[in-house]
């Protein structure tokens, strides 16, 4: 399916690339990839799934290359000085211009600890548009914390022997001499091998590059942080639903303990790592359809 809409946006400091997927008059998703750095290609085709679902009207979904990455990189904007407020200065800009009220946000990953920072910013009355609900797809850790102990988990499973078996197995497998593409293809899965549940299940995944210094800035921007210790936090009011895989690297009790503070619904899908729309799909998408549902 190719996009029936794409633009870059007027009203944020630098253009911000833009798509629209689905139903031109349906109900309007408003997709956070994660990173930050990356961009939204990598979570095509899967979550395209929620365009169309079953006895359902379609849906149109908004995706957008957050500043700094993928078709958002400008050389009006140094990429070391991306902050989390920039993006969330870049957030509200893209809602208000694109229009998408009610205000559903779905965030993967680092996505979804934007959506959070937004829905904080929103109920200190900081920015303009509160979120109607929230959609967190294995967000990013909650505290640095629990960012730590999901960098050292990480690598742990990087370095692992499961990884380094299939690294070996790759090296010896001569394609890196007879294709050199589907070689560099096998190189980036396994370089993210260590979010999956199953090593192994890292296949046919689309490939996405992260820009380095704007990864760096934002997390660096974000400091000591723990939005569980912050009142203003805790006053969130939108409906959220949390969908965490139980073999993520990103620690499971970030999650819980977030969606005790926001009385959110909390779904752990069994054998899942990160990457939920790929080693859960049905599972992943079952819940989202069952929190977007009409109540009553």
């Amino acid at each position: 399916m190719n996009p029936h809409t794409v633009g870059f946006t007027s009203t944020t400091d630098v253009p911000l690339y833009w798509c629209a997927y689905g139903a031109e008059k349906g109900e309007r998703l408003l997709i956070l990839h994660g990173g930050p750095g990356a961009h939204h290609d990598y979570l095509l085709p899967q979550m395209l799934r929620l365009s169309a679902p079953k006895g359902v009207d379609a849906r149109e979904l908004l995706f957008y290359d957050q500043r700094g990455g993928g078709r958002s990189r400008s050389d009006k904007e140094r990429e070391g000085d991306v902050t989390w407020q920039t993006h969330v200065r870049d957030l509200e800009r893209v809602i208000i211009e694109l229009d998408v009220r009610p205000l559903t946000l779905i965030g993967y990953s680092w996505g979804g600890l934007l959506a959070l920072l937004f829905a904080r910013q929103a109920a200190a009355g900081l920015v303009s548009v509160k979120p109607s609900r929230l959609i967190l797809i294995d967000p990013a850790p909650v505290s640095r914390r629990f960012r730590d102990q999901f960098e050292r988990e990480f690598a742990r499973r990087q370095e692992g022997p499961e990884v380094q078996a299939l690294r070996v197995e790759l090296a010896a497998s001569g394609l890196r001499e007879r294709d050199l593409e589907k070689y560099r293809q096998r190189s980036f899965e396994l370089s993210v091998a260590g979010y999956f549940a199953d090593p192994r299940k890292a296949h046919d995944l689309t490939p996405f590059r992260v820009t380095g210094r704007v990864q760096q800035s934002v997390w660096e921007s974000l400091g000591d942080y723990d939005l569980l210790a912050d009142p203003t936090f805790r006053t969130i009011d939108a409906p959220t639903l949390i969908v965490h895989g139980r073999q993520d690297p990103i620690p499971l009790v970030s999650s819980e303990q977030c969606a005790s503070a926001l009385h959110a619904t909390l779904v752990v899908l069994d054998q899942c790592g990160h990457v939920p729309y790929v080693e859960q799909p049905d599972g992943l998408f079952d819940a989202i359809e069952r929190f977007l549902a009409p109540k009553g």
